[in-house]
């Protein structure tokens, strides 16, 4: 079964964009397995926009740029393969891609046996071009149909950026991640705003078909494509962003260069801890609990070893007490029932807490901790 948890993997987009080469994924596939992104589960590595030359071939093909990918995708495919990681490519359900490249709509089948022939594992699917008179969810569900027709398992990711709500049918048209906002930048105010879009939209991931609030910005500290030097994002607000998308069981794609990734985002992409909450086998959308004040939100979720992970997002600009109160959560006072808490970052047992439970968070801090249930 694709997808059966969140997808996870590498995309060229945030930090490169149209920069990139065929020595360039070589060297991120090497820093993946070396660096034991791979072994954590990161394994897709995802071509963006501009792989391609302007034209098509004379038999309608789509062409890799030469001067980019001299050797072919085939080629590159093979390499990526046979150090144990999964093949992305990138193309477009309207006339031209983004960047103004030759792009899918009306090429749908011969793309997809294209894609196939070349060992693509994953297709990202973008909706820029796409013209006016043309039904959107046709368009994706003729892409769908040609991915399964093309004699190649593809993981089918379409970015659709939220429009005709695709949490209502992208998961009937055989998608299994779609996503649902616009692009993310690298700066806190995207971030949140990207996050907070998305809450009432949570109760549609599940196995075989996830929400995409887009690609992770951890690491790139400025710098890069979708980098904003002017709002840097502090150390403290990556690990909010990284344990937010992973609390909220959505597909994690880096978007900073693992090649050169400092000590801090490395050891936060690859917490354990972390991901094993994104992983979880049950998939299930974490329950709102509270969001007092705005920007506050607290949440329980029910995980497959019969806990729960509760999560704390202090997303607001204020140190603020971000309240847990049990009875919101199914557990009144009167239950005799309470949670041992063991915090997932710095595994300290807190004991059991029943009734309420309000610690302090900075500013755009998070907390998240393990909990069983124990009688009292």
């Amino acid at each position: 079964m694709l997808a059966k948890r969140p997808p996870m993997g590498f995309n060229t987009w945030n930090t490169f964009g149209g920069n990139i080469s065929e020595q360039l994924i070589i060297e991120t596939c090497d820093a993946m397995v070396e660096k034991g992104y791979r072994d954590a589960g990161y394994k897709y590595i995802v071509i963006d926009d501009c792989w391609m030359t302007g034209e098509r071939d004379k038999n309608g093909r789509l062409v890799p740029d030469p001067a980019k990918f001299p050797h072919g995708m085939r080629c590159l495919a093979d390499y990526i393969h046979e150090r144990g990681m999964k093949f992305g490519i990138y193309s477009c359900a309207g006339t031209r891609t983004c960047q103004g490249l030759p792009s899918s709509f009306g090429h749908e089948f011969e793309d997809a046996r294209t894609f196939a022939e070349w060992g693509v594992d994953f297709l990202k699917y973008d909706f820029c071009n796409f013209p006016e008179r043309a039904d959107c969810k046709l368009a994706y569900h003729t892409m769908s149909m040609a991915l399964k027709s093309s004699g190649r398992e593809i993981l089918f990711s379409a970015c659709q950026w939220g429009r005709e709500e695709p949490w209502k049918w992208m998961r009937s048209i055989g998608a299994h991640m779609y996503r649902s906002t616009g692009d993310i930048w690298d700066n806190y105010i995207s971030i949140r705003d990207i996050a907070e879009s998305q809450f009432e939209n949570l109760p549609t991931n599940a196995s075989g078909c996830f929400n995409d609030p887009d690609m992770l910005v951890v690491g790139m500290y400025g710098k890069g494509n979708v980098g904003d030097s002017e709002n840097r994002v502090t150390d403290e607000e990556y690990r909010t962003h990284f344990a937010l998308w992973c609390f909220m069981g959505v597909p994690l794609m880096i978007g900073g260069d693992v090649r050169t990734m400092d000590g801090f985002s490395k050891d936060l992409l690859l917490n354990k801890e972390l991901i094993a909450v994104d992983q979880d086998e049950e998939c299930r959308d974490p329950f709102m609990v509270g969001n007092r004040g705005g920007h506050r939100p607290v949440f329980i979720r029910h995980m497959s070893d019969g806990g729960f992970v509760i999560g704390m997002f202090n997303l607001s600009d204020n140190r603020a007490g971000m309240p847990f109160i049990f009875a919101d959560a199914g557990l009144p006072y009167a239950s005799g029932v309470g949670l041992r808490l063991t915090d997932l970052f710095t595994g300290e047992d807190l004991g059991v807490k029943r009734d309420y439970f309000v610690p302090v968070l900075e500013k755009h801090a998070c907390r998240l901790y393990r909990a069983y249930l124990e009688r009292v």
